[in-house]
């Protein structure tokens, strides 16, 4: 059970989506390696790097702007199971999204955080293992 990246996630209006995944593109140096429409909501969604763009009019990103950051995790199950055990409360969830499978958990500090377990997950979406930073 091991959480892969933290997401930030920035929420903006549909027509700034473009400019943002462009902009952040050159700034990283990445290319956007997710980018999908989510018609359930009304959403078009990216992710550079480590930044999750979530776009849509007022009403149909109103549901999620709460949500302080995404947590990609190996194992949704494993962490559906453990959470409550140390104080988290599981709200939706887990539930099948286009990605794979997420849920949504308050943690103990009132933090609100999107759990999310890829079905394709991404050699890049992984933080760095402590081993694997020079200084």
């Amino acid at each position: 059970m091991k959480v892969l990246n933290i997401l930030v996630r920035r929420y903006l209006p549909l027509a700034a989506l473009d400019a943002a995944v462009r902009f952040h593109e050159q700034i990283i140096g990445q290319k956007a390696r997710l980018r999908f429409h989510y018609p359930q909501y009304d959403l078009e969604l990216a992710q550079v790097g480590s930044i999750l763009f979530i776009a849509g009019t007022p009403e149909s990103l109103a549901p999620f702007v709460n949500t302080h950051a995404t947590f990609m995790v190996d194992g949704i199950a494993a962490f559906a199971q453990h959470l409550p055990s140390v104080g988290a409360e599981i709200l939706e969830g887990p539930q099948d999204v286009p990605t794979g499978q997420n849920m949504l958990v308050r943690h103990p500090d009132g933090m609100l955080i999107e759990y999310v377990e890829h079905r394709d997950k991404h050699p890049a979406d992984r933080m760095y293992e402590p081993d694997d930073v020079t200084i």
